[in-house]
């Protein structure tokens, strides 16, 4: 056991403290480690952090130095840890590797000095110095690997090298850098990069960290590409203070349970019901045993092998002993001693998922990686089962059956009842704002009967097109109601843009429905058909009105799905009557003249026990 015994270093490190911050389950909110962050360096007399350590690297004592801080910062996090199975994340100077006084062995004393097992330490691996040779990287990474530490990637995504060193290592963690999770919401470019790290680390099996998440947004873009876990001041600062720090993060916790009502939380019970357990190995069992276990249950063409807090960390297959069971001297090869409790030469990583993530994630997923097991499920980190190839399939074809039966047939977009489930959602969800929009043709039916319902068809979906072609994805909602009337839901976005984008909308609607007239009518501007006293009257040619009702976020909303219906019938009439077509309106203004009603510009409604003005007809989803 190399040891610190320097004294000037000595006391420059007694003034060294530690603070610690939350690396929590994006799902569940509960802790899954904790990051061990350096504190008090200038009072140490160093001018920076990285001083600490290059004064050390010179001195050639960079190991018995960080050794040293490793046994102040596990001691600390001792007394918050207990006897919980939380991670210390720390940590390590790729130089230590590299320095004259570097002896393999030393934490494992540590450890069992403090009270900790191997599984309780994560060591964080960062680019700021390169490995000399990355081959020498992968041997260290391996040993600490093979006696049951956990590695994580630091700052993905900001070195040069560092895809070569995710190939090569396969880490249990990869952390993607602050740079690309800061205002992803608004750069195309960093979300592609943040996508692409999540899809290679799944591929690997690794599981992904996004640090200095410190936004809502960024918080649920990272949740919607597929990260497993978040870090950073949306979650908590850093802390000093142990008692600061908690067993629970119920904000993340209460974030997840009002998704419950969304698509991936329904898939949860789709998927659960396909999850296969079988047993697992656990990863400090000598090999002989596994062997013998491929021997006695001949059924089993691989074990899932799990740590002592049931984390996975790969597989075994029964085809990496062929070159054994079928030898004379297999079994007496594998009882040497050189083999003992080191079964990674063995292993082999699979995709890791959540239980909680969507279906279209986990065929993502899938789809990267050609194995015959499928995908190893975990709920908070913890091994539940093998969701195998099969019940994949199974989870698909059960989905397309469910969303086939929630569908307009024409269009093939979400049909009521799961657009009375988003207006569900959005009057749930007082932190978001929202924009409700109802599309509604004008003088559609005219068209219909002069062109037939053929046409009349195809002119609606040639708008169902321009609804998809504005994007489907985590904030935005697109539904057909039925017959020429659409919905639009929109998250988090300014209300200025919407309102020009629907403008654009409009036009682009006036424009392509001109096509569908013939030449004659179009070079009139208008479509003569007989009324009912027999005598020609003149149709103004296709348009669309548009309602936008905005519920600001961040406050309570105390209306009923039938009343908002109400509210947007009323603003369809009054799009339909002006001369722009748009009408749009904000849920706290038009509630401003009193409690008993809701007054709009050249309407006299007041709200009625229903939630609907009597002479209007409400959209057909809403609920009285």
């Amino acid at each position: 056991m190399v040891e610190l015994k320097d004294k000037n270093w000595l006391a420059r490190l007694s003034k060294i403290d530690y603070a610690f911050q939350p690396i929590v389950n994006i799902y569940t909110g509960n802790p899954f480690g904790f990051e061990a962050l350096l504190r008090f360096h200038k009072e140490a007399g160093f001018l920076s952090i990285d001083d600490i350590f290059n004064q050390a690297y010179q001195e050639g004592i960079l190991h018995q130095v960080d050794l040293c801080l490793r046994r102040k910062a596990l001691v600390k996090f001792a007394e918050f840890k207990g006897n919980s199975q939380i991670k210390m994340f720390y940590n390590i100077d790729n130089r230590t590797f590299d320095s004259k006084d570097y002896t393999s062995g030393c934490t494992a004393v540590i450890l069992n000095q403090s009270g900790y097992l191997m599984d309780d330490l994560c060591f964080e691996i960062s680019e700021k110095h390169p490995f000399r040779d990355n081959m020498d990287a992968v041997k260290i990474l391996e040993a600490y690997r093979s006696q049951g530490y956990k590695i994580a990637v630091d700052d993905c995504g900001t070195g040069f090298s560092g895809l070569q060193m995710l190939y090569y290592t396969e880490p249990d963690y990869i952390k993607i850098d602050r740079f690309f999770i800061q205002n992803m919401e608004n750069d195309p470019k960093k979300r592609l990069v943040v996508s692409t790290i999540v899809n290679f680390a799944h591929f690997m099996g690794s599981l992904v960290l996004a640090e200095g998440v410190e936004t809502m947004e960024e918080f649920f873009l990272c949740k919607e590409i597929g990260c497993d876990m978040v870090q950073g001041y949306f979650i908590q600062k850093p802390e000093l203070d142990l008692k600061k720090l908690q067993t629970r993060y119920e904000d993340i916790g209460n974030i997840s349970r009002k998704e419950r009502r969304n698509a991936s939380f329904k898939d949860r019970s789709l998927i659960a019901g396909q999850v296969h357990y079988i047993k697992p190995v656990y990863s400090d069992c000598d090999i002989i045993t596994i062997f013998d276990k491929f021997r006695t249950e001949e059924s089993a063409s691989f074990f899932p092998i799990v740590n002592r807090y049931e984390e996975p960390v790969g597989l075994i297959r029964e085809t990496a002993f062929k070159d054994y069971i079928f030898s004379k001297f297999g079994r007496q090869l594998l009882e040497n001693p050189s083999f003992g409790k080191d079964i990674s030469r063995f292993m082999t990583k699979i995709p890791i998922a959540d239980i909680h993530q969507p279906v279209e994630k986990l065929i993502e997923t899938y789809s990267y990686y050609d194995n015959a097991e499928g995908l190893i499920m975990v709920d908070d980190m913890k091994y539940v089962g093998i969701l195998s190839t099969k019940s994949l399939l199974k989870i698909i074809n059960e989905k397309n059956l469910t969303l086939a039966r929630n569908q307009n047939p024409l269009t093939r977009l979400p049909g009521n009842m799961m657009i009375h489930e988003y207006f569900s959602e959005s009057v749930a969800d007082h932190d978001s704002e929202y924009c409700l929009i109802y599309f509604d043709f004008d003088n559609f039916k005219p068209f219909n009967d002069q062109y037939g319902f053929r046409t009349g068809d195809r002119l609606i979906l040639m708008f169902a097109e321009l609804l998809k072609e504005a994007g489907f994805s985590e904030n935005r909602f697109i539904g057909h109601i039925g017959g020429d009337d659409f919905f639009m839901g929109i998250k988090n976005t300014r209300f200025e843009d919407i309102e020009v984008e629907m403008t654009q909308l409009a036009q682009r609607f006036k424009t392509n429905a001109e096509s569908f007239y013939d030449k004659e009518t179009i070079e009139k501007g208008f479509l003569e058909v007989k009324g009912r006293a027999g005598r020609n009257e003149k149709i103004k040619l296709m348009t669309v009105s548009i309602a936008i009702l905005q519920l600001p976020g961040k406050t309570r909303r105390n209306y009923s799905i039938g009343r908002l219906s109400g509210i947007i019938a009323v603003l369809k009439k009054e799009a339909k009557a002006s001369d722009s077509g748009l009408v749009k309106a904000n849920i706290i203004e038009l509630a401003g003249i009193g409690t008993d009603g809701i007054y709009f510009p050249g309407n006299d409604f007041r709200e009625t026990d229903s939630g609907l003005c009597p002479d209007i007809n409400p959209p057909p989803f809403a609920i009285s």
